[in-house]
């Protein structure tokens, strides 16, 4: 049983189901069946008790949790049990659904979400306190159906928790990236960044490695362009925003490096030389990650008050329902979350940032 330092009280995790069509309610099964797991904190699923009983009777084995509708009063009450299923019922009747984006698993999804998220946020001494959430994949497409204008996970998190900054990291056995962008197209990247965009991942991402247990964290900075610019010829970015933040971290006692030219550093990551990669964009950061440890590889949201890991994956429409799914990044999420919580860490508070930081990239 996982306690907290100088508390005796079981660690509380909440496990949210994601797109009730795709794959989290098969590998949010597979990773709790493991009774090794289940035995380290109370973990409690956000999501539908019809698709975890049709996952174990797929699966061939015995339900291992307890059922609770999600409203109901007796959630407001100390539950025991290892596994809870925090149901909600109303949104049943997915078994027999196409797979694919839907507006209703849009719906749904979020609601789960939602919750978990306002749990997290209770008082400790409050029975539906949870230590941390590890979001099950969700589709961007289905939540647009639904009518919500988040683009994903981790800009509905940062809003409800009322983070003023935050970064997504992802943590793998061979490579270590944080994001300076994240969901937005590729033709808006250079109208987006600017040094304090470019300075707080590699902040957050340095205590974050400090958090890991990497005691003086060894950072690399990408280059936006080709080559990091090639001295300006392919793009001037490097030398007015990039290399001012990496000047600002130094000026910080961090250590860092760069810009590096991003089709060579993440060789040199990958080999032992730095601890953590900051990437200009999502593909730039996630396609090494998830060619080196694709069914490894863990989202951790940096900068909430709360914990809140994730598997780097979708919700793989094509083969969900088939029981083909690998939970190997999911059960690394729940890993994570169960390390940080354990830990009992808290993300460092903002820091004052400097006004040259807003400058943007445009003339």
């Amino acid at each position: 049983m996982a306690n907290q330092p100088n508390n005796p009280r079981r660690l509380r995790i909440g496990i949210t189901m994601g797109d009730p069509l795709g794959i989290g309610p098969e590998v949010v099964s597979k990773t709790l069946a493991d009774p090794h797991l289940r035995r380290k904190a109370q973990f409690v699923i956000y999501g539908l008790n019809e698709l975890m009983a049709y996952e174990a009777d797929q699966l061939e084995y015995e339900p291992y949790w307890y059922r609770v509708q999600h409203d109901s009063k007796r959630t407001s009450k100390t539950i025991t049990e290892n596994v809870v299923v925090m149901d909600f019922d109303e949104y049943d009747g997915f078994l027999q659904s196409p797979r694919g984006p839907s507006k209703s698993a849009g719906i749904a999804s979020k609601a789960f979400v939602e919750e978990a998220i306002a749990d997290a946020l209770l008082p400790e001494d409050n029975p539906r306190h949870l230590d941390a959430i590890v979001t099950g994949p969700i589709c961007k497409e289905a939540w647009q159906l639904a009518g919500f204008s988040w683009p994903g996970h981790t800009e509905l998190l940062a809003y409800r928790t009322k983070a003023k900054r935050h970064a997504m990291m992802f943590v793998s056995p061979r490579l270590r990236v944080v994001l300076a962008t994240t969901h937005i197209p590729l033709m808006d990247i250079r109208n987006k960044l600017t040094i304090g965009k470019i300075f707080d991942p590699i902040d957050l991402g340095w205590e974050a490695c400090k958090q890991l247990g990497i005691k003086n964290p060894k950072i690399a900075v990408t280059g936006l362009n080709p080559h990091a610019g090639e001295g300006g010829h392919f793009g001037d970015e490097e030398t007015r925003v990039i290399q001012p933040a990496i000047d600002v971290a130094k000026h910080g006692g961090m250590d860092v490096s760069g810009p590096f030219a991003a089709d060579t550093v993440f060789i040199r990551a990958a080999a032992g030389e730095y601890d953590l990669v900051v990437a200009m964009y999502h593909d730039q950061g996630l396609i090494p990650v998830k060619l080196l440890g694709w069914d490894k590889a863990v989202n951790w949201t940096l900068g909430l008050p709360i914990i809140r890991t994730s598997p780097d994956h979708g919700t793989a429409f094509d083969i969900a329902g088939k029981d083909k799914a690998s939970e190997g990044s999911m059960t690394a999420a729940v890993n994570l979350a169960l390390q940080l919580a354990e830990s009992k860490i808290q993300q460092p508070a903002p820091t004052t940032t400097n006004p040259d930081l807003t400058t943007k990239t445009t003339n």
